[in-house]
């Protein structure tokens, strides 16, 4: 071989190192950009939902769809799924040790069981499932519930036990001996210029930080009358979730906007700025799910509430 060909073999042996390392650089800061805003929202679909029996080990069927899984947030949303509660169908009890869950129906009724006590809630309402604790849900009328149950942990990763009980013969509790929040037009508070924003809007806290083990922070019920908005805020340590119940609107993030309507889950990272506006001639209503970047952020925020009361 010669000299002048060994050179250049041995110019390639340096080189396809470098190469392959500017590719794998340039893979990972394609990856690292985000989907444009309209492709992050997820979106309920009742096409793209599927059959599945004995979740749990529960009873009948129900049908489900992802609307956000892991990859929506960086910090520790596991999942939201959207779906129905078919007639005397519902999913089992089961234990979570290092997730948390909350079930949360949209319309109608159903049981709800939190380590083996049961009571009826009436929708729109939901009940926490913590740590080292066990829940189920059943719908024991003739008609299908709409529900949407939320997944946050301490890591991304998704842990159950089963317990091997539908929860579909057992007594009831007139008073629920688990924590609830109910979605009731009459707890929401006004504020004008949220934010900064257009006219009178109305919130409630429904779930505060010291419910949860993990870093999930809260759960806030949002209400935007028609042509009202809210102004831009980021939160340096909170992400949080938009899931629309009723209403139409435009959501912005950062400087992207997008559309949305019922059904809708609208993702927001820490430190993203995001505002809103009610375009639709109904009110526009939310469910935000606020999770910390971590436990040290979610310790803070706990004693700034604490210390605020």
């Amino acid at each position: 071989m010669s000299k002048s060909a060994r050179a250049g073999l041995l110019g390639c042996a340096l080189l396809w190192p470098l190469l392959h390392a500017l590719d794998a650089a340039a893979q990972s800061k394609a990856a690292a950009v985000p989907a444009p805003l309209a492709q992050r929202i997820g979106h309920s679909d009742p096409a793209a939902f599927r059959r599945e029996a004995g979740v749990h080990g529960g009873a009948g069927s129900i049908d489900l769809m992802t609307l956000l899984g892991p990859e929506a947030l960086s910090t520790n949303l596991i999942f939201i799924h959207r779906g129905v509660l078919e007639p005397h169908s519902g999913i089992g009890e089961h234990f979570h040790n290092r997730c948390e869950e909350m079930f949360v129906i949209l319309d109608g009724e159903a049981q709800f069981t939190i380590d083996g006590r049961t009571s009826l809630l009436k929708g729109p309402a939901g009940a926490p499932d913590l740590m080292g604790h066990a829940h189920a849900i059943y719908n024991a009328t003739d008609r299908p519930v709409q529900f949407l149950y939320v997944n946050v942990g301490m890591t991304k990763r998704y842990d159950s036990f089963d317990l091997g009980d539908p929860r579909t013969q057992v007594t009831l509790d007139p008073i629920p001996q688990f924590m609830t929040m109910q979605l009731d037009h009459t707890l929401l508070e006004p504020v004008e210029h949220m934010n900064g924003g257009a006219g009178v809007v109305y919130t409630h806290r429904l779930l505060g930080p010291a419910v949860f083990s993990t870093p999930w922070s809260y759960v806030d019920y949002l209400v935007v009358p028609p042509g009202g908005s809210v102004g831009s805020l980021a939160r340096p340590d909170m992400s949080e979730i938009y899931y629309v119940l009723t209403g139409r609107g435009e959501f912005s993030v950062g400087r992207e906007s997008a559309g949305i309507v019922a059904g809708d889950a609208v993702p927001v990272e820490p430190n993203q700025a995001r505002s809103i506006k009610a375009t639709g001639g109904v009110p526009l209503e939310f469910i935000v799910v606020g999770i910390a970047r971590d436990m040290a952020a979610k310790t803070a925020l706990l004693a700034a509430v604490t210390a605020a009361h």
